[in-house]
């Protein structure tokens, strides 16, 4: 295992309470918290801002056009069977 290197940065007063209690909740500390964060920011290939509005204004034309018609042929009791 490689062995990590320190480093030092400045949060805001919000962002310090909130990741601390995150940490908490999750049962992690904040340190894995923010190495986790920033293997996101890191991720390769990066997360496509542009494909994820494309998705919500798709989403957004599906909610505008209302219930579909007719009526669905199972049950969600169905999908627990397989």
């Amino acid at each position: 295992m490689q062995r990590m290197r320190r480093r030092q940065f400045y949060l805001w007063p919000d962002q310090d309470r909130r990741l601390r209690v995150a940490a908490r909740h999750r049962g992690k500390t904040e340190s894995e918290l923010l190495r986790e964060g920033l293997d996101r920011v890191l991720a390769d290939p990066p997360l496509d801002n542009a494909a994820w509005e494309r998705e919500l204004t798709f989403i957004d034309s599906l909610i505008r056009k209302g219930p579909i018609k007719g009526k669905r042929t199972w049950k969600r009791e169905d999908l627990y069977e397989r």
